[in-house]
């Protein structure tokens, strides 16, 4: 694989120049349709739990604060009931056919927010504590299940043979995101992972669920399994490019804008997409890069590390080519992502759509 070498300055943008010029008016659009309509029968969903998932679900949702009183919290971009709202428009039925898939998929996607942030042991989530820091392991790991269970739950109670469809699509996505989850564990102890490696970790993690977002509206409207299938082929793709600005974003990000940690990636041994590409790149930067991650992988400890140890690294991985291989890697899924729509018969303003949000995907910077 070869990498092309980057600069050392803190000022590169997320992706480079000639990506797609986004309308952003249009995308907020789509997003907040997709929150609108699905956040109110989440809600009810959510207060099927017993107490206190009910409580503690709704913290992580943004929809209380920590003393229970109600907020307008960030609770997510929603892109995912957002394209699964376009979605259920591409098989030529009404978005609203496919509201209880956008809130299944997002329900299995904060299923594994709940249990990924106690596993890496992230203290915050949308410049607020996570669920464990407030309300303890236990609750976190409980109503994460809690919100899997429900996600099945609300599909398979449409009692339709398209519903059954649609479940058996989120289960073997839901499969395929712990899957990911483990790798991305299990790599966090190796010296060295392959990019391969990575960007299958990664198509388990963030692309699974986002094929079946984009392809459940579909199954729900009636759509066969081809038309379902290309969608998904977009989806993951577009999990892929989403991933990859993720990874950017997880050491370069704007703590203000990111609600992390600075170099947040770095600071939980994260194998992540710059990273494996500056430790493959070879030369002096990606050498001296994989000395520093071999004796860290030693510690057991970095609340030691300073920020300009971290920094460090961060510098090292840009001066061997890290940063700007993931960037050009986000515009390749992308790419491929808007090529598997070639080959799908979809109403004009879909197509518009979804090429939107992808387009949204790539250069977005939160």
């Amino acid at each position: 694989m070869s990498v092309s070498t980057g600069t050392r300055g803190e000022t590169v943008p997320t992706v480079p120049p000639g990506d797609p010029a986004v309308d952003t008016a249009d995308v907020a659009a789509l997003l907040e349709r997709g929150r609108t309509l699905s956040t109110p029968v989440m809600r009810a969903a959510v207060d099927r739990l017993a107490a206190p998932m009910d409580t503690v679900a709704a913290y992580h949702f943004g929809w209380i604060d920590a003393q229970g009183n109600p907020t307008e919290g960030d609770s997510g971009k929603a892109v995912r009931p957002a394209l699964a709202l376009i979605s259920a428009e591409a098989a030529g039925a009404a978005p609203e056919v496919g509201i209880p898939g956008a809130v299944a998929v997002e329900l299995v996607h904060n299923f594994s927010l709940l249990h990924d942030d106690l596993m890496d042991g992230d203290e915050q989530r949308r410049h607020r504590d996570t669920v464990w820091k407030v309300h303890g392991p236990a609750q976190a790991i409980l109503v994460g299940d809690a919100l899997f269970a429900l996600a099945n739950e609300l599909l398979l109670e449409l009692g339709t043979v398209e519903a059954g469809r649609a479940t058996r699509r989120l289960t073997t996505a839901t499969r395929k995101l712990i899957d990911g989850q483990a790798q991305d564990i299990s790599y966090e102890h190796r010296e060295r992972v392959t990019v391969e490696e990575c960007l299958e970790m990664e198509g388990n993690k963030t692309g699974a669920l986002l094929a079946c977002a984009v392809s459940i509206g579909a199954v729900l409207g009636g759509a066969d399994d081809r038309t379902a299938d290309k969608l998904e082929e977009y989806g993951y793709h577009l999990g892929l490019a989403f991933q990859a600005v993720d990874d950017l974003l997880g050491i370069w990000g704007d703590p203000e804008a990111t609600g992390k940690q600075t170099w947040s990636d770095l600071r939980q041994r994260k194998k992540s997409l710059p990273v494996v590409a500056a430790l493959a790149a070879g030369g002096p930067a990606s050498e001296r890069l994989g000395e520093l991650l071999a004796a860290d992988a030693k510690s057991s400890d970095f609340d030691s590390f300073s920020e300009e140890e971290f920094a460090f690294r961060a510098a090292l991985i840009e001066e061997a080519g890290g940063r700007e291989w993931t960037s050009q890697e986000a515009r390749r899924q992308h790419t491929i992502a808007i090529e598997a729509l070639h080959d799908v018969d979809l109403p004009a303003h879909v197509r518009a759509q979804l090429t939107a949000l992808a387009d949204f995907v790539v250069v977005r910077k939160r």
